[in-house]
């Protein structure tokens, strides 16, 4: 009991109250926008909210220095994972990607949430030994990282799930520029990335990809009306909140669940219409405090290993945020990216509890 009680006090609980606030936050929003249909959204997030809890203090009492030593570990658990998908994975309402697993008792989850957390430390350690040898910026060290990437991106690529794809390689962009990194090597992959773009709008992306891009491009064109709807209604449902909302429970637009997906991806939209701009701006406040407390701890961190733990949890939730209010606001087509620790969902929100409890874990056993 003693030792859990000087790892509390050691903890950081600046952020253990912030991350709390949010979930809190998104829950009341949830609890709003339950009166749009039957399902109960509020139960399972509750569930959800209560095991990431548990699964953030198991992570932050481990040892972080072990769990980077031990990176193989969490490499088959992310091999098993995302293989679980393309043996028995599904599709949920509401999404075209085949990236779910249902379990009994009717619960389905989300495997590339918690391949998130396992890639964090696997690159962490990639990046720590290259750094210790001397080798970090080397061409063919440089090239070894990338490849480690790419290897959760073409995966969960073919899952359909081009959203999460997103996010696992703006968190390799992150934690390398963290890392040490020089700006050159990013700067030849923006080239070839640019040079590629042909090839992926071709080959790579499908049709309906292809539109929801053009419709951000062209108001009046028959893909926005077909492909850029919940974008529209979205926006709207913001532009009807003004600066003060509606008020909560008093939502019409939410009531009625105009905006596809209200409780996931566009949860902004609700906070819009019932909150206002200044619930929108006390959401981005309450992230953006967190996203701070993190760095903070990622410069305090007395090894290269935790600061690099650190900087992979403030890249997992800035990359998610990004997305996802750009694709609410109509700056990023639709890629099914969820806002942390705000959107139902229990795989996102207890994926995102494992990154802060690792954070949590590099703050803990620094004393």
């Amino acid at each position: 009991m003693k030792r859990l009680l000087d790892d509390f006090r050691n903890s950081d609980r600046l952020l253990t109250l912030f991350t709390a606030l949010s979930a809190l936050f998104g829950a009341m929003l949830i609890v709003s926008l339950q009166r749009a249909g039957t399902y109960n959204y509020l139960r399972p997030q509750l569930i959800a909210a209560a095991i990431g809890t548990a699964a953030a203090f198991v992570t932050a009492q481990a040892d972080y220095r072990i769990m980077v030593r031990k990176w193989y570990f969490f490499a088959i658990a992310a091999a098993v994972l995302a293989g679980s998908v393309f043996l028995f994975g599904m599709r949920v309402s509401g999404t075209d990607d085949t990236a779910w697993v249902s379990l009994p008792f009717g619960i389905t989850i989300q495997p590339s949430e918690f391949i998130k957390p396992c890639f964090i430390i696997t690159f962490t350690r990639h990046l720590s030994v290259l750094k210790r040898k001397s080798i970090l910026n080397k061409p063919w060290s440089v090239l070894s990282l990338l490849l480690h990437a790419a290897v959760p991106v073409a995966v969960i690529h073919l899952q359909g799930d081009d959203g999460t794809a997103l996010v696992f390689g703006l968190v390799f962009v992150i934690m390398s520029v963290f890392g040490g990194i020089k700006l050159r090597y990013f700067a030849a992959l923006g080239g070839a990335a640019a040079a590629g773009l042909p090839f992926v709008w071709h080959y790579l992306m499908n049709e309906s990809q292809r539109n929801r891009l053009l419709a951000l491009f062209d108001s009046g064109s028959t893909a926005m009306a077909d492909y850029a709807y919940q974008q529209y209604q979205g926006r709207l449902s913001l532009a009807n909140g003004g600066a003060y909302g509606a008020g909560w429970f008093q939502g019409q637009r939410v009531a009625a669940g105009i905006v596809p997906e209200q409780e996931n991806d566009f949860i902004l939209t609700v906070a819009g219409e019932e909150l206002g701009f200044i619930g929108c701006i006390a959401i981005m406040a309450l992230l953006f405090t967190v996203m701070l407390l993190i760095i903070l701890n990622s410069k305090n961190a007395l090894t290269n290993e935790g600061s690099l733990l650190c900087a992979g949890a403030f890249a997992v939730i800035a990359a998610q945020t990004a997305l996802n209010m750009g694709m609410v606001l109509g700056i990023l087509p639709v890629i099914g990216v969820t806002l942390p620790l705000f959107s139902a969902g229990g795989s996102s929100l207890i994926g995102t509890q494992i990154c802060i409890g690792l954070v949590q874990s590099v703050r803990i056993h620094r004393y």
